[in-house]
């Protein structure tokens, strides 16, 4: 692997923490935290930057709740000082975390992402069966649990013989030093609970946080944990395409796909993946999100099915998309939606709109939009070519 050399000066430099700073408060920018640093920033980043490098630095305490789209998770939203730290310590690391990685792992990387992942499988499928002219099967599974089951000792060590060898900078000692103040800083202690702790109580305990084993679990919410996750199945993506000899192979977070044409070499693999997993980082193949079948049945992926020609959505999409909808329309009921309201409805419905034009969903949008939206948001929007919905211009205040 080739070794990454740039001129830097010693330790956390300003300009590359402003930097991170207009990287984090680019989606974050009215939050609370964000509001209160934001109102004397530049004094704040000149102590934030003496913290590190003087090794006082320490993480601030999260917030915590719960989510339920697109599916049920637990949330650790650091402050946003720390999230600033997060994204000055991934600028620098992602260079060398890019050359370090395979083309097909698709999550938290520029220019990558659900759909790229998704249009890419599709790409495997058709180059494997020789454009549907050929059998070939679909091995599709799953990591048990994955965030709160990633083992930091396993993962700092990692990563600490990582940055040793490959990240050859002056400030590497802090580097260091962050990586194993992030990873090892649980989120739990002293976590500001947002919302009611009842949301919990139907919550799997095997995804909280709360009920990880020790030394186990980062937090969803945080940059540096999306990345690290990356990471730490950097060497399991490699076993996949080098050691088992896979060509056809794509990973997001923690769902991967193998295709082959020998049906048999795919199902010898498991215990192969299973004993990998289990004996080189301590995580378990999820045993009911096993699925290994002929191309030609639909390949569930991302919210998306993958048939032969063509890429659908998935139910959970589409049943998310129902929901949007019908709670657009109560804001309907009794009086016409305010300025606010509009431009809220035209964000969630466009949103929709703008993940399924991608894939083959003319008919499917066009139908539940006109079979399941208000007549009163008909008389102000109008849908324009099948993929956004516009406010007619005389509802414009």
């Amino acid at each position: 692997m080739n070794r990454i050399k740039t001129n830097t000066s010693h330790g956390v430099t300003l300009e590359k923490l402003f930097q991170a700073y207009f990287d984090c408060r680019k989606n974050k920018r009215n939050t609370l935290n964000a509001l209160a640093f934001e109102a004397d920033y530049e004094n704040n980043l000149i102590t934030l930057c003496n913290e590190l490098n003087s090794s006082y630095y320490l993480a601030d305490s999260s917030i915590a709740f719960i989510i339920n789209k697109p599916v049920k998770r637990e949330i650790f939203a650091a402050d946003f000082r720390d999230r600033i730290v997060h994204h000055w310590l991934i600028n620098e690391l992602n260079p060398f975390f890019e050359r370090a990685f395979i083309y097909d792992s698709y999550a938290s990387r520029i220019g990558r992402g659900a759909h790229y992942g998704i249009q890419r499988i599709d790409r495997f499928i058709r180059q494997c069966s020789v454009n549907y002219t050929h059998d070939c099967f679909v091995l599709k599974l799953d990591i048990q649990s994955f965030f709160t089951g990633i083992n930091k000792l396993i993962l700092l060590t990692n990563l600490t013989d990582f940055i040793a060898s490959h990240y050859i900078l002056p400030n590497q000692a802090i580097i260091l030093e962050l990586c194993e103040k992030i990873i090892m800083n649980d989120p739990v202690q002293n976590c500001q609970i947002r919302g009611k702790h009842s949301n919990w109580i139907n919550f799997p305990k095997d995804k909280s946080l709360f009920c990880a084993k020790v030394n186990c679990g980062l937090p969803i919410g945080n940059l540096t944990s999306q990345v690290f996750a990356n990471f730490y199945l950097n060497s399991f993506d490699h076993f996949i395409k080098h050691d088992l000899g896979i060509r056809y192979y794509g990973r997001y977070v923690d769902d991967f796909i193998l295709i082959h044409e020998n049906h048999n070499y795919l199902k010898s693999l498991i215990p192969q993946i299973r004993d990998f997993l289990k004996n080189n980082l301590d995580l378990t193949l999820h045993p009911k999100k096993i699925h290994l079948q002929h191309y030609n049945k639909g390949v569930n992926f991302l919210g998306v099915v993958i048939k032969p020609h063509r890429i659908l959505m998935g139910k959970r999409v589409k049943g998310n998309f129902y929901n949007a909808i019908t709670t657009q329309n109560k804001k309907t009921k009794n009086k016409k939606p305010n300025r606010e309201e509009q431009a809220a409805f035209l964000c969630s419905m466009n949103s929709y709109l703008g993940i399924m034009k991608h894939y083959h969903t003319k008919r499917l949008r066009k139908s539940m939009l006109k079979k399941h939206l208000s007549i009163w948001w008909w008389n102000l929007v109008y849908l324009s070519c099948g993929n956004k919905l516009t406010l007619k211009q005389k509802t414009i205040r």
